[in-house]
């Protein structure tokens, strides 16, 4: 009675997809190709795209992105917009990318608010505008979950020399992560590396200060 329940179990599903994803990483892009080749549609060419980008393959990922929103009659969906535009900044295209979300319309959820202020500010950072960066990631970082916004607005403190802002920050990210389970940690395991090796030095520096 209980195993069979399991499956509608949100973390089991999401263990599942990640040990899926492990063994056959390219087997959402060829299921996404297969449907595209069956049905030309915005949307088939919007999962190739989305399963390209999840594979680190962004300058692939970016001409499907804009084909999905020529193909989409009426207004193009802010979504696909801002994957374009988080598309483009990762393939190194980060004034084309800033300049598509100047364009677009400010999008109604705080959620996908926030998520397209953290992107202007990984595009503002990228281009050489580190003030404009950091007053958005202090910003953004009293609202999302993770810690991306956390580790980035540190890194960026550290890069500026505020080295007692980045410590606070980054103790901030060790008493949360602290409160996670390891399949949580593992998720971001790269991410909370380089934070506790930046804390790690911080700490250091201060006490031979």
């Amino acid at each position: 009675e209980i195993l069979p329940g399991l499956g509608q179990n949100r973390h089991v599903r999401t263990a599942r997809a990640r040990a899926v994803a492990a063994l056959d990483p390219e087997r959402e892009l060829r299921a996404a190709r297969d449907a595209l080749d069956l049905a030309d549609t915005a949307a088939n060419r919007l999962r190739v795209a989305d399963a390209l980008a999840g594979l680190g393959r962004h300058g692939e990922a970016v001409p499907l992105y804009r084909e999905s929103i020529r193909m989409t009659a009426g207004e193009p969906d802010m979504r696909t917009q801002g994957k374009l535009a988080d598309a483009l900044y990762e393939a190194g295209q980060g004034t084309e990318a800033l300049a598509l979300l100047d364009a677009a319309p400010e999008p109604l959820g705080q959620s996908d608010r926030d998520r397209r202020i953290l992107l202007r500010a990984k595009l503002l950072e990228h281009l050489g505008r580190p003030e404009a960066a950091l007053a958005l990631y202090a910003d953004v970082v009293t609202r999302m979950p993770g810690e991306e916004a956390r580790c980035r607005y540190a890194a960026l403190l550290m890069a500026q020399g505020w080295d007692r802002k980045a410590l606070t920050v980054l103790e901030e990210v060790e008493k949360r992560m602290k409160r996670m389970d390891r399949q949580q940690r593992a998720a971001e395991a790269d991410m909370y590396r380089w934070a506790m090796d930046a804390l790690a030095e911080l700490r250091a520096k201060g006490a031979a200060a």
